[in-house]
């Protein structure tokens, strides 16, 4: 049998949702009006709507992101937005909130969010027992890890983060924004405190490194790992940027559509999610895109290159080395050329990201509006190519259905007959009295049937099935064959079939682990038999409704509720002490430095770092202001 696989591509809006679907997506995820993990990127219902009658044309999904938690007071409104959203034709829901599931919700699936804490095989197994359809899993999984859940759970679709920028905490299990700034990630409002940079100092003060981006981690590429990917059991590979301009949506959607075509032609036991076939207008690239450099992430296993030191933001594609510097111009040693416009960024002496804009290229000189402060032999970087930017300002992709068209003739005149590549088919007729033609009209009619222009479909195969040389009007058979397709879309849209969700009433227990699944205890005592604590994220009372009915005893308030005293703020699978080379475990050093290790920011808070051996994780806690005696300067 073979495995439908699904590209999941982002959208900050409708725009990007419609390239999305044209640069080859199999299914769009796009914000809600209110209450999506990206506050900044919420949509209209008229847009959405809009979206949902484009992407079902090419049996593309779309999947709304309702995954904050909630108050009490928003149940209300969130319960007629879902219902909103199901009238407007929408695929499924991506949720992290318990609570939505004791709504009045009409029969549409939802998705668990990689925002509660998908890393074990028996959380799965509890969300699909419970009536989840899909479940994003955390982004920290190996493959190996993948494929275990795949084994325990072999009937639930798996949907795996392959590109994008990553979070250093476990997603839904990071609270230190709501701590430091009121701005809870779990409500959508992120403050980034991870893409701050920090100095590293042991217990006793000392210094280890200044001014670093410790928890700033690269963004994950698995373009090379696909194949491995689904293999172990993924069904749908999610592309993140929700908050990404339409031109990262471009290139990115159609790179990993081109990588899994490629793989399709080859693995005949694989089959993509919807269709027509996508015609690209550029080669797509991903280091044209916004990026802070690439790893495969925890994929296989630890990797001490998961983060950059010097900058969170994108550095872009490696482009050459200064070589010279004359006046307000230099000279680059490097293979790719340049072009005027272009943005170009390099790492200075302090380990800071500084950058130019290129006025005019002469081969490889490259002239600016001052005299650069940049010094030979500094490798440079392009973070924006102009002329790449120009491509992706204009119709960059085609997406097109493959049709077969047949023109008879029969006893009251003709009729045309369409079908498409899902076997869908129409028929339409012409009635007019038979004419003989003066001239051969097989192929002056199988071009004007085969113009489908702007329509969604590409004709395959022609065919007449005539008993004579008859003569049809072009104004007659144009509107014939516009009639044709206005059926065919009609029948798409008829025969595109959603699927149905249903939460089950079940008396499986919820998983309560020992760390990390929205059970741990702050200040490190171990978690007390049946309760669920801050890390459930619970805040309102259909949530606390649904912990009970599956077994939990007690149910503490969420921290944007209550913040419990001492409470870790982050949970990371990325080890700054594996990373400097210190792990007593795996590397088998110690650090000549006295823990407990901590981070001091900018603006002098201190933040206590833990590391759990055993569960081969970094915890971080604040841990008030700096100590009088150390100096940041």
């Amino acid at each position: 049998m073979k495995r439908s696989i699904e590209l999941l591509a982002p959208a900050k809006n409708l725009e990007c949702g419609i390239e999305a679907v044209n640069h080859g997506a199999d299914a769009v995820y796009i914000g809600a009006p209110r209450f999506g993990a990206r506050a900044a990127a919420g949509n209209s219902l008229e847009d959405i709507a809009a979206l949902v009658e484009y992407a079902h044309v090419y049996g593309v999904k779309v999947y709304v992101t309702v995954n904050t938690i909630l108050h009490d007071y928003e149940l209300k409104d969130t319960e007629e937005m879902i219902w909103d959203l199901y009238r407007a034709g929408v695929d499924a829901l991506i949720v992290q909130d318990m609570g939505i599931t004791g709504l009045n919700l009409p029969p549409i699936p939802l998705h668990a969010s990689t925002q509660t804490d998908n890393r074990s095989a028996q959380k799965v197994d509890f969300l699909t027992k419970a009536g989840f359809s899909q479940v994003v899993l955390a982004r920290e999984l190996s493959a190996q890890e993948i494929a275990e859940i795949h084994a325990a759970c072999p009937d639930t679709r798996l949907e795996v983060f392959v590109h994008g920028a990553l979070c250093v905490s476990y997603s839904g299990q990071c609270y230190v924004s709501q701590s430091c700034y009121g701005r809870s990630a779990n409500r959508g409002e992120c403050a980034q405190f991870c893409r701050l940079s920090f100095d590293l100092v042991d217990s006793d003060g000392k210094v280890i490194d200044k001014g670093k981006h410790f928890l700033s981690l690269k963004d994950m590429n698995q373009s090379e790992n696909l194949e491995e990917i689904i293999d172990a059991g993924a069904t749908s590979l999610k592309i993140e940027g929700r908050l990404k301009d339409v031109s990262y949506v471009k290139n990115v959607t159609a790179y990993y559509r081109t990588k899994l075509d490629e793989l399709f032609r080859r693995r005949k036991d694989l089959v993509r999610a919807s269709s027509g076939s996508v015609k690209l207008m550029f080669v797509p690239q991903l280091d044209k895109s916004f990026s802070r450099g690439f790893t495969d992430y925890f994929l296989h296993g630890r990797n001490k290159d998961i983060f950059s030191f010097n900058t969170p933001k994108s550095l872009g594609e490696e482009m050459g080395m200064v070589k010279e510097i004359r006046g307000n111009s230099l000279n680059v040693a490097g293979v790719k050329p340049f072009n005027n416009g272009d943005g170009i960024c390099y790492i200075d002496d302090n380990g800071r990201l500084q950058g130019f804009r290129v006025n005019r290229v002469e081969n490889n000189r490259l002239f600016l509006q001052e005299r650069p402060r940049v010094k030979p032999k500094t490798v440079l970087y392009r973070n924006f190519d102009s002329e790449f930017e120009k491509v992706m300002q204009k119709k960059s992709a085609e997406r097109k259905i493959g049709v077969d068209i047949t023109l008879s003739d029969n006893n009251f005149g003709f009729s045309l007959t369409m079908r498409d590549e899902d076997g869908v088919e129409v028929s339409v007729t012409l009635q007019r009295e038979k004419e003989l033609a003066r001239s051969p009209q097989s192929d002056n009619l199988r071009n004007q049937l085969g113009k489908l222009g702007n329509t969604p479909f590409e004709a395959k195969d022609v065919r007449l099935d005539f008993d004579d040389n008859w003569f049809i009007p072009a104004s007659e058979l144009s509107d014939l064959r516009r009639c044709g397709v206005e059926k065919l879309l009609s029948a798409r849209k008829i025969n595109y079939r959603r699927e149905i969700g249903e939460m089950k009433e079940t008396s499986h227990v919820y998983p309560l682990a020992p760390t990390g699944s929205g059970n741990v205890v702050s200040g490190g005592r171990k978690p007390q038999d049946g309760t669920l604590t801050y890390l459930g994220n619970v805040l309102n009372g259909k949530a606390v409704e649904f912990y009970r009915r599956h077994g939990v005893k007690t149910v503490l308030p969420a921290f944007e509720k209550e913040e419990p005293e001492g409470a870790v703020l982050m949970f990371c699978k990325h080890c700054i002490r594996y990373s400097m080379g210190w792990c007593p475990v795996r590397q088998k050093r110690h650090s000549p430095y006295r823990e407990p290790y901590y981070l001091v920011s900018t603006d002098g808070r201190r933040f206590r770092l833990d590391f759990d051996c055993k569960q081969c994780m970094m915890k971080v806690s604040a841990a008030g202001s700096v100590a009088d005696g150390y100096d940041r300067h």
